[in-house]
């Protein structure tokens, strides 16, 4: 579904990625690890369009989407929740959820609910009320009701309560036997061991 092969990236002068190349196939959960500073990040926002300078192949269901802006690939089906969540802290969590709702809202919320049945007794609170954790929730569970066909997570576990990372590993573990692809980034091995397969990023480089 996805291709990424021989992508480089610079943020200004200084390069941040070199030829570093990977596939996630339909139904695979691959994760992408290393230390903080290794690319992670810039490797996700540059499949999303985000940030970086970037050149090589960036590929999505066999079409070429390099020259297309974010809100092009997110209408696409890539979904990509940052390490930085994003969340409309003013709004509750269900205006959170409505506002990215594309389709049969009411479908779509109980599937998100389903997923994370924590948030359905938080509906009517702001998210700036919520822990870390309750906000990583809620922002995987806004970019689920957009649709995706693809999901780009920037470590969804990391500093996070420990219930609360079971919750989030169970719920992206409940995606994959659904067959949604995602490419996760994540220092520990949380995900890595349920992984189809694991790419290690090193310096921008792939180890």
């Amino acid at each position: 579904m996805l291709e990424v092969r021989a992508l480089s990236a610079w943020h200004g002068a200084a390069q941040a990625l070199f030829e570093v190349s990977l596939q996630v196939g339909a139904g695979e959960l691959v994760v992408l690890q290393g230390l903080n500073g290794a690319g992670k990040s810039t490797l996700l926002q540059a499949v999303m369009g985000l940030g970086p300078r970037v050149s090589g192949v960036i590929s999505y269901q066999n079409e070429s989407i390099a020259g297309w802006p974010p809100h092009r690939r997110a209408r696409a089906g890539l979904g990509y929740v940052a390490e930085d969540r994003r969340l409309f802290t003013g709004l509750t969590v269900r205006e959170n959820l409505h506002i990215a709702a594309r389709g049969d809202v009411r479908a779509q919320e109980a599937r998100v609910l389903a997923l994370f049945p924590a948030l359905g007794g938080m509906l009517q609170r702001p998210a700036s009320q919520m822990s870390g954790g309750e906000q990583q929730m809620l922002a995987m569970a806004r970019t689920l009701m957009t649709g995706p066909r693809l999901l780009l997570l920037d470590e969804p576990c990391e500093g996070i309560a420990p219930l609360l990372v079971e919750a989030i590993r169970d719920a992206l573990l409940a995606l994959k036997r659904e067959g949604m692809p995602m490419l996760v980034a994540e220092q520990n091995r949380i995900l890595a061991d349920h992984a189809d397969r694991t790419v290690t990023l090193s310096a921008g480089r792939i180890g």
